[in-house]
């Protein structure tokens, strides 16, 4: 990758990317500089929206991952982004199930494969993307905090792998079979700003919608879903590749529901609701901020 700066992101399932970070990404593309995507695994697993494809579930056909895969590449396509792996190349590692905890967070699945991401060796998944941060040379990294954001054994894993590989990728005597040693400057934790959430269900419940994410109070407890502001670091404003984001969240066709509660958070601003995009700073130094102390650019200060 010849750009001069570079972005990887990894994230534990096919449409994690567009959902968090594909107003980022496009906006990135668009300037020049690189960007990698690392998916752990194809979401095997995952919730079939579409009647007519029931029959890929993984308690049918067992072929969603190939679907989804297809899926991420139009996603991909849509946002300009020409690198994107598996991790350990497609199917070394297999979505690991879910079931919602009875307070809304997901938590592990009663039984789960041998062959699950959750239960693969932390050494062993990390050296596969030690290989791919010693190869793109990123200076920066997106991944999920310590809790996957929502609690899916996939995403708490993926935030595993991402920080010990960024550890391990900069040990100068590390298993150099994998590359030329290299340190990853800034690590972003990816966020959704509690006071963005809270005003954006405070608009819903004003417009009269009671049904989109039903039962939670825009003056209540946020749970573990949304980051405190204080906590936020940068705020990337893609507004003009906002467009761009949807349309490769609605590529993911058997995950997201166009008429779902994703779409109603836009309210009255719609598709602009998706074009701006929150972090936390797990490493490095904070660079420069605007009036409101976030960083625009997850560059900022290299």
């Amino acid at each position: 990758m010849s750009a001069d700066q570079r972005l990887l992101l990894v994230h534990a399932h096919p449409d994690d990317e567009s959902i968090q970070n594909g107003a980022t990404m496009a906006r990135y593309v668009a300037e020049g500089r690189g960007v990698t995507l690392v998916t752990c695994t194809a979401g095997e697993l995952g919730e079939v929206l579409v009647p007519e494809l029931a029959h890929v579930a993984a308690d049918k056909d067992d072929t969603l991952g190939e679907h989804r895969r297809e899926e991420l590449a139009e996603a991909m396509k849509i946002l300009g982004v020409t690198d994107h792996r598996f991790l350990g190349g497609f199917g070394a590692f297999r979505d690991s199930g879910m079931k919602w905890h009875e307070e809304g967070y997901a938590i592990a699945a009663d039984e789960t494969d041998e062959r699950a991401f959750a239960n693969a060796d932390l050494t062993r998944a990390a050296d596969e993307l030690v290989k791919v941060v010693r190869e793109v040379r990123p200076q920066v990294l997106v991944t999920y905090d310590e809790f996957g954001n929502y609690g899916h054994p996939d995403h708490i894993q993926a935030h595993r792998v991402a920080m010990y590989a960024a550890q391990l990728a900069a040990v100068p005597s590390y298993k150099l079979e994998l590359g030329e040693p290299w340190s990853i400057t800034k690590i972003y934790w990816c966020a959704m700003s509690e006071g963005r959430f809270r005003d954006s269900l405070r608009s819903l419940r004003a417009s009269g919608d009671t049904e989109t994410f039903a039962g939670m109070d825009p003056d209540g407890d946020m749970g573990p879903f949304t980051t405190p502001d204080e906590f936020l670091a940068a705020k990337v404003e893609g507004g003009e590749h906002a467009e761009q984001k949807v349309a490769a969240m609605k590529a993911h066709v058997t995950q997201i529901d166009a008429d779902g509660p994703f779409f109603a958070m836009g309210g009255s601003v719609g598709t602009a609701f998706w074009g701006t995009e929150y972090y936390r700073l797990a490493q490095g130094v904070q660079g420069p901020v605007g009036e409101d102390g976030l960083e625009t650019d997850l560059f900022a200060g290299l």
